[in-house]
């Protein structure tokens, strides 16, 4: 019984949901996406829900169900609110600007990293030191946080390098005083 699956999704004002065939598309205030749907699962829309049934109660039926409400609810999140990561830059001289739609990354290399954005996605430096990734693909921004945050990830010991604003990074104590 999947407890995911079987809640009906509410359609916010704006928002707009197509299924054509095994292609589910939703169009909204801030833009639009498209998902294809496997086939034991069947999306349909009745006055402002949505709703994601299966066929049989298969393992791979069930698992889908959940799944594909999921994303289709992400989708409508997106497209009416947008989704955003929030990074920061720990460390001496760490800092992030922004050159056009690149996003330039200082992080304690003889150079520095230049990351382009891809489409739907923004960058934006309110300070030095924090960078914010917004879109309206929730998978997109959280590979493209990801993808800054693999640049310089924070070490132990010092706890320098690009975090999650909300993330904790367990410090090591480093070398103590050996005696001998």
């Amino acid at each position: 019984m999947s407890r995911i699956g079987n809640s009906p999704i509410e359609l916010p004002k704006g928002v707009e949901v197509k299924v054509n065939g095994d292609t589910v598309e939703v169009k909204g205030l801030k833009g639009s996406l498209s998902q294809t749907i496997t086939e034991p699962i069947t999306v349909s829309v009745d006055d402002g829900t949505v709703t994601v049934a299966r066929v049989n109660d298969e393992r791979s039926s069930r698992a889908l169900h959940g799944l594909t409400r999921a994303l289709i609810n992400n989708m409508v999140v997106g497209v009416s609110e947008g989704y955003s990561k929030e990074l920061t830059a720990v460390g001496v001289g760490y800092r992030a600007a922004l050159k056009g739609k690149q996003l330039e990354l200082q992080v304690g290399f003889s150079h520095p990293v230049s990351i382009d954005a891809p489409e739907g996605i923004s960058f934006e430096v309110p300070e030095p030191t924090r960078i914010i990734v917004s879109g309206i693909d929730k998978q997109l921004v959280g590979q493209m946080a990801a993808d800054i945050r693999a640049v310089r990830p924070p070490e132990p010991y010092k706890g320098k390098g690009i975090r999650y604003v909300d993330e904790h990074v367990r410090r090591k104590a480093g070398k103590a005083g050996v005696t001998g």
